[in-house]
């Protein structure tokens, strides 16, 4: 980042800022990513990093973003702002991602991802201001090679579910009507990120309260799927991936019985598992209520409906699966 940044919620009340920073590597000429480390400058806030690719011909609107909110970066739930939620959820343009837990990663010497010369690299930050509001300068760093041609593309296919966690019996309160938990996460995060709740469903399914929530996605296209990670926030008790969830050639991927938020780097898939159109992949995702009665981030917070929201103390459930196409 080209100075420090000191994150504030953007709306009252508010204990989160998701904030992008547009950032330019130099790229003089095409070339391919081959590692990558992202380096919280003030690990005690940052509750998340994603790099998004900004390609020569999306950079325009990048910079117009990033002129148009005053001060450093813009404001980015849910996606960069430059591309809308969900339109690419099987090519997300992800470079990389750090979450508790990660480190520099480094790809195979078969991989690569596509940096095409004048290219920029959007880095998302979530701030978790439940943690403070002191300053940060966090920072990515790439490994860079030159693109002969040899190396695979590596795509990221992004697997998200619905979270549909009540409030437990005896627990009463306004934000324990679903309706109003939605509405609260539109307040605190825009129309777009709180539509995402019910547009969940438009994708996986219709509404079920429950614990435990299932997505089942078509494959569109044939790869190999070389890793595999999940994401879920305090809430989380276990997440796994599978590949043709209930058929004769099912197979689990990404098997989580015992979530840990502080541990939520990729895992290599070995062997690699190759998937065509007419397979499936689905992620599913169990969370606890009884955490917020153990959890220092959820006191003096009410019982709530859990939907899919941006906030440390809200709830995600999402695959991201890593794989290479022919």
């Amino acid at each position: 980042m080209p100075a420090a940044y000191t994150p504030k919620a953007p709306t009252t009340p508010g204990t989160d800022d998701y904030r992008c920073f547009l950032l330019d590597p130099k790229v003089t000429r095409d070339a391919v990513i081959t590692g990558m480390d992202v380096v919280p400058g003030n690990p005690h806030i940052v509750h998340h990093v994603i790099l998004f690719r900004v390609p020569p011909d999306k950079v325009a609107r990048a910079q117009q973003e990033d002129q148009r909110v005053p001060g450093q970066g813009w404001t980015c739930f849910g996606g960069s702002g430059v591309e809308g939620q969900g339109a690419s959820l099987d090519q997300a343009p992800w470079l990389g991602a750090w979450a508790p837990g990660g480190g520099e990663s480094l790809l195979a010497p078969d991989l690569g991802m596509p940096m095409a010369a004048g290219s920029r690299i959007i880095m998302q930050v979530h701030y978790n201001l439940l943690a403070g509001h002191a300053p940060d300068r966090s920072a990515a760093r790439i490994r860079l090679a030159a693109d002969n041609g040899t190396r695979k593309t590596l795509d990221t296919v992004l697997l998200p579910g619905p979270v549909e966690l009540p409030c437990r019996p005896g627990k009463s309160g306004p934000l324990c009507d679903r309706d109003v938990a939605v509405l609260d996460v539109a307040h605190r995060f825009g129309g777009e990120a709180g539509a995402v709740a019910n547009a969940l469903h438009l994708l996986c399914g219709p509404i079920h309260a429950s614990a435990t929530q299932t997505c089942t996605r078509p494959v569109l296209e044939a790869g190999t799927i070389r890793a595999v990670a999940g994401h879920m926030h305090l809430l989380g008790r276990s997440i796994k991936v599978t590949v043709n969830k209930g058929r004769a050639d099912e197979r689990t991927i990404l098997s989580l019985p015992v979530w840990d938020f502080d541990n939520q780097s990729s895992r290599p898939v070995k062997p690699e598992v190759r998937v065509r159109p007419g397979d499936t992949l689905s992620v599913t995702c169990t969370h606890d209520q009884s955490l917020r009665d153990r959890l220092p981030a959820f006191s003096g917070l009410p019982e709530r409906y859990v939907v899919w929201g941006e906030g440390t103390t809200d709830e995600m459930c999402l695959g991201i699966v890593l794989l290479t196409r022919p």
